[in-house]
C-alpha cells in the first residue's frame, strides 16, 4: 500500500481536530469527575443538571429487569426502587357510550424551546446554531378510546428531530403523576417529524449530547411541557366521532439518496415495487358524529431536509409547512398554531428518502455524482450535494410541503373506509445489543454492541460531512484508527467481528464515560385501531427495511386470524437509534448502513420483535409479554458550553427600541424589515411572558384598533437575532408581504426577554416590547 501524504491544509485540519478532540475528552473527564457535586439550576448556570426531583415511574425496579441492565447502574443514574411520583387525581371527561365509533380527542401545543445559542439537531454540523425563528414547533396529540372508555391509545407527532429516550421517560412519568394508569408506556407513542431545523440538547446519551453541544434544560423542559399540554388538550376535548382511512401515491417530492445501496437488495424483491421509494401516503380522517372535522394524521416517507445545513432559523421544514397549510385552511380566522383542527404529517420509513429531487450534482462542475461513493472528480464528497426544486431552500420547502398538503387534502376529502374494531397496544423494552435472531430453522445470528462506521462521518448528499470522508467505506484508515485508539481506546475484536463489513470509526457500545454513548435498551411498540396497526420504530428505516417489516407484521397478524391489516411505519419514535438498513444494504456501507449501530442483523431483530408484539395482540396475550430491561435515566448531564451572560442595550437605548424603521410604503411581494435593540431569545424559553417574538398588525379604522394578521408561526415572517459583543445584540423582523395582504396601515412589534443581574443578586429574566412606526401597504 502506498504511503499516504497530506497537503498543508489537511495537516492543519488534522492537527486542529486532534487538539479539539483532546480538549473535549479532557473537559468530559473533568466534568465526569465533578458530576456528583454540582446542583441543578433552572437557569442552566451549573455544569450539570438533575432535571427531575424524582425519576420516571417507568424506571421502578421489577422482577423482569435483566441483570445486565442493573449492572449498568452507577452513581449518575437515579435510584429507582424507592422514589416514585405522587399521583394526582384528574377528573375524566364524561364519555357518551351508545354510539358506533370512537371517542376522539385532538390537541396541539407549542414545544419550540430555544431559538438561539443552541445547535440545530439533525445535520451534526458544528456551528449550525439557532439564530432566530422561521416557524414555531408544535406537538400534535391524538387520543382514541373505545365507546365505553375501556381501551385508549395516544399518538403524538412532534416537530422535533427525533424523540429521545429521556424525553419519553419524563413524559411518561408526568402522565402517570397526573392520570395514573390511563396513559402508559404501551399505549402512548411519541414520534418526531424529523425536522433538521429544531433545537438539539434534549438527549442523555453521550454521542447525542456531544452532537447537541450539551444538554439544554430550558429546551428539554419546554418540549416536555408542550407534549404534555397537547395531550391534556386532547384529553379534555374528547368527543364521540368516527375515523376513516385512505391511501394514495404522492409523486414528484422524493428521490432515493442511496440508490446504489437499494440495488443490493435481491432483484426479485425489487421487481415487486415500481419505485425505490415508498410513494404511498396513509391518511386518517377524524370527524365528530355530525361529520365536522377534528383532525388528520398522515404518514409519508420523506426527510424534512428541504432546509439545508446552512440554515440557522428554527422551523418545521416541509412536513411542518404541509401541517401549516392544512390547519390554516381548516381553522379560518385563526392565527397559525391556533384553532380546533389539528393536522399532523408524521414520519415513516424515510431513512434513504430525500426531498432534494434535482438529485446530487457536483456543485463546482454541475455533473452528476450519483455514484456508489457520492463523490466528485474535483473536490471529492464535499462537492456532491443534492438540490431541491426551488430557487432557494425556503422555496423548496414550500414546494415540497404544498404538494404533500394538496395530496393529503384530497385523500382526507375522499376518505370513506371507516376504521372500526377494538383498540389494543403492546410494548417491550429490549436489550438490542443481545438479540438472537433465527435466520432459519437451524442457524442463528446476534445483534451487536453499538458502533458507527467510517461512512457515518461522510454525511449524505443532503448534508455532507466536514472531513472529506466518503460513503461506501468498507475498509478503515490507519491514520484515523490510530487517532481513535489513542483517544478512546481500541475497539475489541468481538465488536469488530460482529459489525463486519463495517469498518468501525467509533465503538460507542464500549464507551461509557461520562455516560454510555449509545442506548442499549430500546422500545418496540405497536398500537392497533381495528384493522390499522401503527408500528413505533426507534430510528430511521430505509425504504426496503420498512417494506419488509410491514409485510412481516401483516403476515403475523393474518396467521392469527387478523386478516387485511394495514400496517403503518411510524418513524423516530420513543428512543433514537440512528438507521436500520436491510442486510444487503448493510454490505455497501453507505451512510445509512454505517449508522446502523446494532450490526448487520438489526432489521431481522426488529422484524422478529415486532412479529412477537403482533402475535401477542392477535392472540390476546399481551399481558404475558415481559416488560424487559428498563432503560436508565441519568440525573446529571453536561450543559452547553455557551455561557449565560447579561443582556445589554447600547448607551442611550433600551431593549425594544427601533434602530432601523420600515420604509413608509411597500407593495405586496416586497419585504418589510425593522431592526430593534435585542436581547438573547433563549431567555424567552425560560420566561414565557410572551408567546411570540413578533406580530404584524393592521390598523382597523372602524374599531380604531390594531389587529394581528400574523406572528412568528407564520411562514411569511422571519425573526433573525444578531449576536454582538458583551451582551449587545440586534433583532431583525422581516415580513414577506403576501399577495393576499390587504392594503392599509401596518406596524411590526417585537417581544423579547432580557437577562439582568445586579451585583450579589441572582439573575432575573425581564420582558420587554418594541413597536415600529406605522407603514403603508399598497397594491400594484
Amino acid at each position: 500500500m502506498a504511503k499516504r501524504t497530506f497537503s498543508n491544509l489537511e495537516t492543519f485540519l488534522i492537527f486542529l481536530l486532534v487538539m479539539m478532540t483532546a480538549i473535549t475528552v479532557a473537559l468530559l473527564s473533568l466534568l465526569f469527575i465533578t458530576s456528583g457535586t454540582i446542583e441543578n439550576h433552572k437557569d442552566s448556570g451549573g455544569l450539570f443538571f438533575s432535571t427531575t426531583p424524582n425519576p420516571p415511574a417507568t424506571q421502578r425496579s421489577t422482577a423482569t429487569q435483566s441483570s445486565t441492565a442493573t449492572q449498568r447502574s452507577t452513581a449518575t443514574q437515579s435510584s429507582t426502587a424507592t422514589q416514585t411520583s405522587p399521583v394526582t387525581s384528574t377528573p375524566e371527561p364524561p364519555l357518551f357510550q351508545n354510539f358506533s365509533g370512537y371517542h376522539i380527542g385532538v390537541g396541539r401545543a407549542d414545544c419550540t424551546g430555544q431559538v438561539a445559542d443552541i445547535n440545530l439537531m439533525g445535520y451534526s454540523k458544528s456551528g449550525q446554531n439557532a439564530q432566530g425563528i422561521l416557524t414555531r414547533l408544535y406537538s400534535r396529540a391524538f387520543i382514541m378510546a373505545e365507546p365505553d372508555g375501556s381501551n385508549r391509545t395516544v399518538f403524538v407527532s412532534i416537530d422535533i428531530g427525533m424523540v429521545s429516550q429521556r424525553l419519553r421517560l419524563e413524559v411518561l412519568n408526568r402522565l402517570q403523576s397526573k392520570y395514573g394508569s390511563l396513559y402508559r408506556r404501551d399505549n402512548v407513542i411519541l414520534s418526531g417529524t424529523h425536522t433538521h431545523s429544531g433545537p438539539a440538547g434534549y438527549f442523555q446519551y453521550t454521542v447525542f449530547v456531544i452532537a447537541s453541544e450539551g444538554f439544554s434544560n430550558r429546551t428539554f423542559q419546554h418540549m416536555v411541557t408542550g407534549i404534555l399540554k397537547s395531550i391534556d388538550i386532547a384529553h379534555t376535548n374528547m368527543k364521540p366521532g368516527k375515523i376513516f382511512i385512505n391511501k394514495g401515491s404522492v409523486d414528484g417530492v422524493q428521490i432515493n439518496r442511496s440508490p446504489y445501496s437499494y440495488l443490493q437488495n435481491p432483484q426479485s424483491e425489487r421487481a415487486r415495487y415500481s419505485s425505490n421509494t415508498d410513494k404511498e401516503m396513509v391518511v386518517l380522517k377524524m370527524v365528530d358524529l355530525n361529520g365536522d372535522d377534528l383532525g388528520l394524521i398522515s404518514w409519508f416517507a420523506i426527510h424534512p431536509v428541504s432546509m439545508n445545513n446552512s440554515n440557522h432559523l428554527v422551523n418545521s421544514d416541509n412536513v411542518g409547512y404541509a401541517s401549516y397549510l392544512l390547519e390554516q385552511e381548516k381553522n379560518k380566522g385563526y392565527l397559525p398554531g391556533q384553532g380546533p383542527f389539528v393536522a399532523a404529517f408524521a414520519s415513516s420509513n424515510l431513512g434513504d428518502v430525500s426531498p432534494n429531487i434535482l438529485g446530487p450534482r457536483c456543485i463546482n462542475t454541475g455533473e452528476s455524482c450519483d455514484n456508489a461513493n457520492s463523490t466528485c472528480p474535483i473536490g471529492g464528497s464535499n462537492m456532491c450535494i443534492a438540490k431541491g426544486p426551488g430557487q432557494d431552500m425556503f422555496d423548496s420547502t414550500q414546494i415540497i410541503g404544498r404538494t404533500m398538503y394538496q395530496r393529503a387534502k384530497e385523500l382526507y376529502a375522499s376518505a370513506s373506509q371507516e376504521v372500526t374494531g377494538p383498540l389494543a397496544s403492546a410494548h417491550q423494552w429490549v436489550d438490542m445489543t443481545n438479540v438472537t435472531i433465527w435466520l432459519n430453522s437451524t442457524h442463528t445470528a446476534k445483534t451487536c454492541k453499538p458502533a458507527l462506521g467510517y461512512s457515518f462521518a461522510a454525511g449524505t448528499i443532503d448534508g455532507v460531512g466536514g472531513l472529506n470522508f466518503t460513503q461506501g467505506k468498507t475498509e478503515g484508515d490507519p491514520f484515523w484508527d490510530t487517532i481513535r485508539d489513542q483517544i478512546l481506546g481500541k475497539p475489541s475484536e468481538e465488536i469488530k467481528e460482529c459489525h463486519k463489513p463495517k469498518p468501525i470509526l467509533l465503538h460507542t457500545g464500549e464507551l461509557s464515560k461520562p455516560h454510555p454513548w449509545h442506548p442499549d435498551i430500546v422500545d418496540v411498540q405497536i398500537i392497533t385501531l381495528g384493522s390499522l396497526a401503527i408500528t413505533a420504530i426507534p430510528g430511521e428505516f430505509t425504504t426496503m427495511s420498512g417494506r419488509r417489516l410491514r409485510e412481516a407484521v401483516q403476515a403475523e397478524f393474518a396467521s392469527h386470524g387478523m386478516q387485511n391489516m394495514t400496517v403503518v411505519i411510524s418513524g423516530l419514535c420513543n428512543v433514537y437509534t440512528h438507521y436500520i438498513t436491510t442486510y444487503e444494504e448493510y454490505q455497501a456501507q453507505r451512510y445509512e448502513a454505517a449508522s446502523t449501530i446494532y450490526g448487520p442483523h438489526t432489521l431481522s431483530a426488529y422484524i422478529q420483535l415486532f412479529r412477537n408484539l403482533a402475535k401477542a395482540i392477535a392472540t390476546d396475550t399481551v399481558a404475558n409479554l415481559s416488560r424487559g430491561p428498563e432503560p436508565p435515566f441519568f440525573q446529571q448531564l453536561i450543559v452547553p458550553l455557551i455561557p449565560n451572560i447579561v443582556d445589554r442595550a447600547p448607551i442611550g437605548r433600551t431593549f425594544g427600541d427601533v434602530l432601523q424603521p420600515a420604509k413608509p410604503e411597500y407593495r405586496v411581494g416586497e419585504v418589510a424589515e425593522v431592526i430593534f435593540v435585542g436581547a438573547n431569545p433563549k431567555n424567552s424559553a425560560q420566561n414565557e411572558t410572551h408567546q411570540t417574538f413578533l406580530t404584524v398588525e393592521k390598523y382597523e379604522a372602524t374599531s380604531t384598533s390594531w389587529q394581528i394578521v400574523c406572528n412568528d408561526a407564520s411562514w411569511e415572517t422571519r425573526f433573525y437575532w444578531h449576536k454582538g459583543l458583551l451582551g449587545l445584540s440586534n433583532a431583525t423582523v422581516e415580513w414577506h408581504i403576501p399577495d393576499t395582504a390587504q392594503p392599509g396601515i401596518y406596524r411590526i412589534r417585537y417581544f423579547g426577554h432580557n437577562r439582568k443581574q445586579d451585583i450579589l443578586k441572582p439573575a432575573v429574566i425581564l420582558s420587554f416590547e418594541g413597536t415600529s412606526p406605522a407603514f403603508e401597504v399598497v397594491t400594484t
